[in-house]
């Protein structure tokens, strides 16, 4: 009974293969005499363009699918580029960063846990980001491109029915227009053509509802995918640039830490027995100064006045042993600057112009000579370099001919006060 059934399936398979061979032997001889003239074809333009779209499209798409995992790819490659960068600025930064003991501890620590805070988070963006990109962009588009095996499969088969048809056709054709006709030959011919007409329309129907549905749908799968990826890099970008700008201020505050130490460090070093450092006299400027600028003409005010005509006119008139000391913290001052209290810091003066100071700043002067500094709380003053002139923190450490200021150029560079030191006043001139 097994080998009858044996013989049996091997007697369909072989009887299946001999129609399958038959088929595709009569499909070539079809297409030869088509290509040849000696057969037409059926042609059907508007499914033709279909089919020309189709192919486009599937292109297109692929090459998408292709350039986005390209993407992702890359995406990958940054966050573990970033990942990197980030392990190490974390394995660079230490508690001691500036070993000085002036260092705040409490602060540093809680620099140390902002930082470490805007990694993970950078991390976990990073990963979301990447995340979203598979689950939606990915997957959307791998699903998209998942159709067009199957159409492409059934394309190819309406082409091979197609041939069967107008085989069949021509067949029956032919044996219609015989010198003597077989009617049961002609009948059969008849209903194999009826049975070719029949799977060709079925199958040509359905792609020419599919085709044209298949193509529009690009429009919005593609809206759909780039509108996505768009506001995940949107917000993404917008996260980043939040962090950054924390890991930003971070920096700030370390660079504000180091300049608060080393002016610190500079401006209030003390002896082992913590007495005041004494600073000798200023140096004697050179010989020879550019002449001051005229000063400006200005009427006292009443109170100052009544003082002022209380002195001997002789009096305001400097000898020569006193012209050098003209310009000495404790000369009279006759610009249009006020004079502040000791340790006053004013929050905004005029200069004598429309010129709006920095707050604490007194008044500018500009160096007249070159100065070399020999001390680290002195400032290093080139000919023609401004200096904003600051109040003393301790009015009793001034001392006389000795000022405290700024660089112009370093406030306007930083837009802060923290680098200053004191330099001889008998080298500048006020502005």
């Amino acid at each position: 009974m097994a080998e009858e059934q044996g013989k049996a399936g091997k007697g369909i398979n072989t009887g299946k293969l001999a129609t399958n061979m038959q088929k595709r032997l009569s499909r070539a001889q079809e297409k030869v005499l088509q290509k040849l003239g000696k057969a037409d074809e059926t042609k059907d333009t508007v499914f033709e363009e279909s089919v020309a779209n189709f192919n486009k499209q599937m292109v297109e798409g692929t090459k998408l699918q292709r350039d986005l995992r390209a993407y992702l790819a890359a995406v990958k490659t940054m966050h573990d580029a970033s990942k990197r960068l980030q392990d190490c600025l974390a394995d660079m930064y230490e508690p001691d960063w500036f070993g000085k003991e002036e260092v705040d501890a409490i602060a540093e620590e809680m620099i140390e846990k902002e930082m470490d805070y805007c990694m993970e988070e950078t991390d976990i963006l990073w990963s979301d980001y990447h995340d979203k990109l598979v689950d939606n962009s990915m997957v959307s588009m791998d699903t998209y491109l998942a159709q067009f095996p199957d159409v492409k499969a059934r394309i190819a088969k309406r082409d091979r029915k197609l041939t069967d048809f107008d085989s069949a056709r021509h067949h029956f054709a032919s044996l219609q227009k015989g010198k003597k006709p077989d009617q049961a030959k002609i009948a059969k011919a008849e209903e194999e053509l009826g049975r070719a007409q029949k799977v060709f329309e079925e199958i040509n129907i359905e792609l020419q509802d599919e085709l044209p549905q298949l193509w529009n749908s690009r429009v919005g799968f593609y809206v759909n995918t780039f509108q996505s990826m768009a506001g995940y890099q949107e917000r993404f970008h917008k996260d980043m640039g939040k962090l950054n700008q924390d890991l930003n201020d971070v920096m700030t505050k370390l660079e504000e830490q180091r300049l608060a130490n080393e002016a610190a460090a500079a401006n209030h070093s003390v002896t082992a027995d913590a007495a005041p450092k004494m600073r000798p006299a200023p140096p004697a400027a050179p010989p020879v100064r550019p002449s001051p600028s005229p000063r400006p003409s200005l009427t006292p005010a009443p109170e100052t006045q009544q003082d002022i005509l209380l002195f001997d006119s002789e009096a305001l008139v400097p000898d020569a042993n006193t012209a050098a000391q003209a310009t000495a913290p404790s000369q009279l001052q006759t610009d249009s600057v006020a004079v502040e209290p000791a340790g006053a810091a004013p929050t905004a003066v005029t200069n004598g112009s429309s010129e709006e100071l920095p707050a604490g700043v007194i008044y500018k002067v500009k160096a007249m000579h070159d100065y070399a500094a020999t001390d680290g709380d002195e400032l290093e003053l080139k000919a023609g370099d401004v200096v904003l002139v600051l109040a003393w923190d301790n009015p009793d450490e001034q001392d006389d001919g000795w000022l405290m200021g700024v660089k112009e150029s370093h406030w306007l560079e930083n837009k802060n006060l923290l680098v200053k030191g004191v330099f001889p006043e008998n080298f500048t001139q006020k502005l």
